[in-house]
């Protein structure tokens, strides 16, 4: 199965933030918690180039709270700052705002030192579509100021947010790059919602769901679907179909691959991460994960 999705708005967004860089003192790059290396957009850090940026691991409520300290020291070993936070509850929103100031003090102690008035920090926000970008911005103001969805490319456009006295965030819409050389990160990005369901085969997704919960999360996926042992280990189409008549959809696997995948989307199958950090600690370009 090969997934492709670049509208054209995301290569209108692409040339827009490309413009917009100089602008901003620092980058907010979120990613998924389940997906820190896939939900990277390698585009991103030539448009990024030495600007500092802080990767913002979004939904760690969702992912495996041990792989997800593995990722933070991962990053900060490649000496790019990393926080966990759950953009929909508030949680880590202090340790961001904190770690960007602490980013940015000596930016502003120069300023300070020329006799130039402090202002508020300048961030952009960037990261692949759905990743929760518009709910961060909610979060930092206490208010729906943002569109947001739980489905890629609500935010269609640039646009600048004074949020309080502190920040100024540019918005942008989510970009995905045109090809994804690895199929299994456009897997990976289809089961965690950063593509439209509407250009997906859902069976298929789901079916790579079940294994991928098979391996992580297999004593809940029983529970959930009441599945015996024997039943766990049938192959996917197999199962997606017990699955299917087994919550009385006969033989309407769409409907059954539709819950199967919303389920694992919003955790009812337990937490998960689907890139496992390095050991080692390459360099970027040369990192390799195994799927467990």
């Amino acid at each position: 199965m090969t997934i492709q999705w670049f509208p054209g708005h995301m290569a209108k967004a692409r040339r827009q933030v490309t413009e917009k860089i100089k602008l901003v003192d620092i980058v907010f790059e979120l990613v998924d918690a389940r997906l820190p290396l896939s939900s990277r957009n390698p585009i991103l850090d030539e448009i990024i180039g030495e600007k500092p940026r802080i990767i913002i691991l979004n939904k760690s409520d969702l992912a495996d709270p041990l792989e997800t300290k593995k990722w933070v020291a991962y990053f900060n070993d490649q000496g790019i700052a990393a926080v966990p936070i759950v953009a929909q509850e508030g949680t880590g929103m202090k340790q961001l705002m904190g770690k960007a100031k602490e980013l940015l003090q000596p930016k502003f102690d120069r300023r300070a030192a020329k006799g130039i008035k402090p202002r508020a920090i300048r961030a952009m926000s960037i990261g692949i579509p759905n990743v929760g970008k518009s709910t961060l911005i909610n979060r930092f103001v206490k208010k729906n100021i943002a569109q947001t969805g739980n489905k890629p490319g609500v935010t269609k456009a640039q646009q600048w947010l004074k949020l309080g006295k502190e920040l100024e965030l540019l918005d942008t819409p989510g970009i995905l790059w045109p090809k994804f050389e690895d199929p299994e990160i456009g897997k990976k990005l289809a089961l965690t919602g950063a593509i439209k369901d509407t250009i997906l085969q859902l069976d298929e997704i789901a079916m790579y769901g079940l294994e991928e919960m098979k391996i992580r999360n297999p004593e809940m996926l029983a529970k959930r679907y009441r599945l015996t042992e024997e039943e766990l280990n049938l192959e996917s189409p197999d199962l997606l179909m017990l699955i299917s008549e087994r919550k009385g959809y006969k033989d309407d696997y769409t409907r059954a691959a539709e819950l199967i995948v919303f389920e694992i989307r919003s955790g009812k199958i337990g937490k998960y991460t689907l890139d496992i950090a390095p050991v080692s600690l390459p360099k970027r370009q040369d990192i390799k994960w195994e799927n467990r």
